[in-house]
């Protein structure tokens, strides 16, 4: 039986690798795929495309281009992240101020977004995650579980005089509630 003789596999050069990618349409494909799971932030898109050795003209074109369809806008993107984390998680104006910030999103926008919440809602969003705690707490010492439920709303962004005010109320509440329960 007559040997088979082994090929050598052919070179990048000898391959017919086809036509080089366009980088416009590479952009767009990675600017499309980024938001089909969710709403992206521009910063956000160009940090991927730059990943991605997207030129940067390119990018900012293409960015430009999905902006101008509505495709992209850091306002939009900027409330219904708020919207987002405000219910999820029950965040502060400060940490929702700051994660923006960390997702590349203009001050300007920020501020914008961040004060259409009011003093009264930061507050009852702050109230609402301490009522959900008090039972935890229940047995613990008094002076530690003020501090471990001002600590829990100091996490999520709020000020120590509103988070102390807040405690300070929702024990108080409890115990009337406990006072009246017991008569």
């Amino acid at each position: 039986m007559p040997r088979r003789r082994e090929q050598a596999e052919p070179t990048d050069h000898d391959r017919d690798l086809g036509l080089p990618a366009d980088p416009e349409s590479v952009a767009r494909a990675i600017v499309l795929r980024k938001l089909t799971g969710q709403a992206r932030s521009r910063h956000e898109l160009e940090v991927a495309l730059a990943a991605k050795d997207v030129p940067s003209e390119v990018a900012a074109r293409v960015l430009d281009r999905f902006e101008e369809v509505g495709l992209v806008n850091d306002a939009s993107y900027a409330d219904a992240w708020v919207q987002s984390r405000r219910s999820s998680r029950g965040l502060a104006r400060r940490a929702l101020t700051q994660e923006l910030r960390r997702k590349g999103v203009s001050d300007d926008i920020v501020r914008d977004t961040v004060d259409a919440i009011s003093p009264d809602d930061e507050r009852t969003a702050a109230y609402a995650l301490v009522e959900r705690k008090l039972a935890v707490t229940r047995t613990l010492e008094p002076h530690k579980r003020f501090r471990r439920l001002v600590g829990l709303l100091a996490r999520k962004g709020y000020s120590s005089s509103l988070a102390m005010a807040v405690v300070r109320q929702a024990i108080a509440e409890e115990e009337r509630a406990g006072a009246r329960s017991d008569a």
